[in-house]
């Protein structure tokens, strides 16, 4: 009996020993290799995964209703850019059929002027530019009406609306340092002026949400954050991203004659908040430039948005003009492709998007039916056509 009992204990133990050894190498094991971790050395920016799905995948070469870009910055006045002949921009927008460009970034003065000059009187109808304020005179004792002075002579320059980038509220200072709010006083005979010349503010304000989270291994924006650490908002004496939003709900209640347009969406990451602000503040539209990523992960929210507020979304992109960029959206507008990536990927995070499917009366409206009501005071392809009280 002992010497059986031993001979078991001798099985036991060979059997236990065999489960911790490596397996042969034609045998499949299940247990993970023991240097598995000391093995995962591919950096992060070189890890390029090739899906194995088999999905549906539609082009769209030209879109199917033809198209307003609201936000874009080619040939802007801020150069944000790299210069693009004109005429090759025209042609990519010919060979995807999109009809207008609006250039948000044109300055004022004589910048402005050499905006419409080179792209918006060459090209009637095709091209639209904004102006902007010179945040240089933001400690002048009549700061508000000198900036209503030169919007006027924006409008009657070309210029058909207001653009205020994120600097509002995280970059523009007073000569004591001080952060100025979005709604700081000083800006409301701006917002005035806009709502007598009937005249669209397009305003950006805060920055993707991970932007205001620390820049660590639980940022999903992490690798972009560490391509543009000036793009982080944590920490240091910046406002928090609701607080910033909050200021700018604050100036769209204070000025209700005044139309305004969340760029990007304003809070794509939590669309409840977006749609709680188109329902309380019936003088907003929104645009979703450069949010493909953050909409596209998450299509039924997002479809459900646009149909329900179809008459207040408009089309943008906010990125270098090409055809291969359109299309890719366009793909996500008119298509059910499922998980593909969105344009510039992986650039705002590791994610794949679904497309909309939008039926053809909301497309068209998302299209340009919506922008084309909002800019209805100027007649098309002109630039003569200045608001009455501008001169």
């Amino acid at each position: 009996m002992r010497l059986l009992f031993s001979a078991l204990l001798l099985c036991v133990g060979l059997l236990a020993g065999a489960q911790d050894q490596p397996p042969a190498p034609d045998q499949i094991g299940y247990k993970s290799a023991a240097d598995a971790d000391q093995k995962k050395t591919l950096l992060l920016k070189d890890f390029k995964p090739v899906s194995m799905l088999h999905a549906s995948a539609h082009a769209v070469d030209k879109a199917k209703f033809y198209v307003i870009d609201v936000h874009n910055h080619v040939n802007d006045a801020a150069r944000i850019d790299d210069h693009m002949a004109p005429e090759k921009v025209v042609e990519v927008m010919d060979n995807t059929n999109v009809r207008t460009i609006v250039i948000l970034t044109g300055m004022w003065g004589d910048k402005l002027q050499a905006v419409i000059d080179e792209m918006v009187k060459p090209h009637p109808g095709r091209f639209m530019v904004f102006t902007q304020l010179d945040w240089s005179k933001i400690d002048d004792p009549q700061f508000g009406a000198e900036m209503a002075a030169q919007i006027r002579d924006s409008v009657a320059r070309g210029a058909r609306g207001l653009k205020l980038l994120k600097d509002l509220g995280l970059g523009v200072r007073d000569k004591a340092g001080k952060l100025i709010a979005i709604d700081d006083p000083r800006l409301d005979p701006v917002w005035e002026e806009c709502g007598r010349l009937r005249i669209p503010v397009f305003i950006h304000s805060a920055d993707p949400e991970a932007f205001f989270h620390p820049t660590d291994a639980t940022n999903e924006r992490y690798e972009e954050l560490m391509e543009h650490p000036d793009w982080s908002f944590y920490g240091r004496d910046y406002p928090g991203m609701e607080s910033l939003l909050e200021a700018r709900n604050h100036v769209f209640a204070k000025h209700p004659h005044t139309t305004f347009v969340s760029l990007h969406m304003g809070w794509p990451e939590n669309l409840d908040w977006v749609a709680s602000m188109l329902d309380k503040y019936p003088n907003v539209l929104v645009e979703f430039g450069a949010r493909e990523a953050e909409l596209g992960r998450q299509p039924k929210r997002t479809r459900d948005l646009f149909l329900k507020y179809q008459d207040r979304v408009m089309f943008g992109t906010d990125n270098s003009v090409s055809e291969e960029m359109y299309r890719n959206n366009f793909r996500w507008l008119e298509t059910s492709d499922e998980y593909f990536d969105y344009w510039g990927a992986p650039g705002q995070g590791r994610f794949k998007i679904t497309g909309l499917a939008l039926p053809n009366e909301v497309l068209e409206k998302i299209y340009h039916k919506n922008a084309e009501r909002l800019f209805s005071q100027f007649h098309p392809g002109s630039t003569s056509a200045v608001p009455k009280g501008v001169q």
